[in-house]
């Protein structure tokens, strides 16, 4: 289950139904479930968003540390901006997959990459020996904030989730 988080401006923190608002700012902005993997329609309404938290809470429950989801606030001013998650990998499940999801009016101020680096080392803490994430090759930015969270790309591969997409690694050495 996922715990608590913090970085310098942000709390990652468990996913709550009350949560449903803020996240349908996410998850309801086409910029950004276009790009999500596995691919996932734009939420279009509070009550398909409510639905899709009680899954995330209830999956929550049942994953192994140091796998989670959670919900990105400023600590600031406490607003919900984005979400992430650290996943096994289909098909087998032997890889971890980091993802971060941030409302376009968000992008751009290092947020994503912050919550990345904080995710990856909280996998190393808990014993991971790498992170990956995977992107579609046309979203530049994942690719960019992969980069800046440190990791390394690999290549390309149709393995995860049944789409091309680039692979980025991350290994505890690689952590700033």
């Amino acid at each position: 289950m996922a715990g608590r988080l913090t970085t310098e401006r942000l709390t990652l923190r468990p996913w709550e139904i009350d949560d449903a608002e803020a996240a349908l700012g996410v998850y309801g902005e086409g910029g950004v479930a276009r790009w999500l993997s596995p691919a996932m329609d734009t939420v279009t309404d509070l009550s398909a968003m409510r639905l899709i938290l009680q899954q995330w809470i209830a999956e929550d429950q049942r994953l192994i540390t140091p796998a989670g989801r959670w919900a990105i606030e400023r600590t600031d001013d406490k607003e919900l901006i984005g979400g992430a998650v650290l996943l096994p990998l289909p098909p087998g499940g032997e890889d971890l997959e980091m993802g971060w999801q941030l409302r376009p009016d968000d992008w751009g101020q290092g947020y994503a990459a912050e919550a990345g680096r904080r995710l990856a080392q909280w996998a190393f803490d808990e014993g991971s020996d790498e992170v990956f994430a995977v992107a579609r090759p046309a979203n530049e930015r994942a690719g960019a904030t992969a980069r800046r969270i440190g990791m390394q790309w690999v290549g390309e591969t149709e393995k995860y989730y049944d789409m091309r997409l680039q692979v980025f690694r991350i290994r505890p050495g690689d952590i700033d």
